[in-house]
């Protein structure tokens, strides 16, 4: 099937250059192109891409509004870009619905391989990334007020399984903790995300941390 894109961004040159990278591949099609929140909340309705690029700071609505108001009402993939690799509203981004984020000064073939990543359903961010991202970010951030209402519908194995993803440990790392097979724990992994009613693995994370399950100086 064709991977169908749009890509908001407020820079012409950066529009441009994503759309020539991801046309020269077979399945993947950009179908929408905006320079703010709000011109991609409309092409995205009325393009129903499967993936949007997203640049967090855009004049007018940005990059995480228009992914909050996307991800709450359409079955949309967001990968939010962004010039720097701590960017203050990149947990706000994650919070928001996005399912990863990605450096601008990437090359073509990581974009590529990005857009494809989200769209099968998987969350973009390693392990190591996502352990450095959120704690490093929530330690400069006011902590939201804990969360509980779901967390007591989990078993205690499950709980043990989030509270190490959100360590960021990978399916091979908590297995080899836990001893049992990486199968097993993808299965925990897929029943949390069934119970807690979140998108993928990178909104499990936020979960834990909005939880307390995890704080950010365990990580």
């Amino acid at each position: 099937m064709t991977i169908r894109v749009v890509i908001a961004d407020d820079h012409e040159v950066v529009r441009a250059g994503f759309a020539t990278m991801l046309r020269t591949q077979p399945d993947i099609s950009v179908v929408g192109l905006a320079a703010t929140g709000a011109e991609a909340i409309a092409s995205s309705r009325r393009e129903r891409p499967d993936v949007v690029l997203m640049d967090i700071r855009m004049p007018g609505m940005d990059g995480i509004e228009a992914t909050r108001q996307l991800t709450a009402t359409d079955r949309v993939r967001v990968i939010m870009m962004t010039t720097f690799d701590l960017d203050e509203y990149v947990y706000d981004a994650l919070a928001a619905g996005a399912s990863g984020f990605l450096l601008k000064d990437l090359v073509a073939d990581d974009l590529i391989a990005a857009v494809r990543i989200v769209a099968a359903g998987d969350a973009l961010l390693a392990p190591s990334i996502t352990r450095r991202l959120i704690a490093d970010v929530a330690l400069f951030r006011p902590r939201p007020a804990p969360r509980q209402d779901k967390l007591p519908r989990l078993t205690p194995r499950e709980s043990e399984v989030l509270r190490m993803v959100a360590e960021g440990q990978s399916n091979t790392e908590i297995a080899e903790r836990l001893t049992i097979s990486a199968e097993t724990v993808k299965t925990h992994v897929s029943r949390i995300l069934i119970k807690l009613e979140l998108r993928d693995r990178v909104q499990a994370v936020v979960y834990a941390y909005e939880t307390r399950l995890v704080t950010p100086g365990q990580a």
